[in-house]
């Protein structure tokens, strides 16, 4: 995994094409990017592991990531593969708890990613623009939720008794 220094612009220009921040006007995305970096990840190299303290979310800018969660047998089982867009690692920015899933480059990946350290930073210097990344992740996360409710109720709904 290898930081690399970005400028200002051409984050915001990445940050512009990720659904999270499709209801921005370009003048918040810019603000926000001050907040960001960008890393370089390998295939095959993680890019956090289950059970870690958690640090920082991420948007996958370029490749796919493969999230993995392990099961009752200690076996990592593939439970999403995120192309270009998505968002990952969002309840560690929003709690700083560990990691509930082992995230693993399935290509090599351009990553924009948000420290908790600062995104506690943006609330203090541009808080509107901080609150609307927040409300952001939130609605992303709530939507992930209701699809993984939905599964689960389609697989209780498919078990016969």
């Amino acid at each position: 995994m290898t930081d690399q220094p970005a400028a200002s612009d051409t984050l915001s220009d990445m940050l512009a094409e990720c659904d999270l921040f499709r209801d921005f006007a370009y003048n918040e995305i810019s603000s926000a990017a001050r907040y960001f970096n960008l890393i370089e990840i390998e295939e095959g190299d993680a890019v956090f592991q289950e059970g870690e303290a958690g640090a920082f979310m991420c948007i996958v800018n370029a490749g796919k990531v493969s999230i993995l969660k392990t099961n009752q047998e200690e076996e990592k089982v593939e439970i999403a593969r995120l192309p270009e867009g998505r968002t990952f690692g969002e309840m560690a920015v929003l709690d700083g708890e560990r990691r509930s899933a082992t995230c693993i480059a399935a290509s090599p990946c351009t990553l924009l990613t948000l420290s908790k350290e600062s995104l506690d930073r943006m609330l203090l210097d541009v808080p509107a623009t901080a609150a609307k990344v927040v409300r952001a992740v939130a609605v992303s996360l709530s939507k992930r939720l209701r699809m993984a409710d939905g599964k689960l109720v389609d697989r209780r709904s498919n078990c016969a008794y």
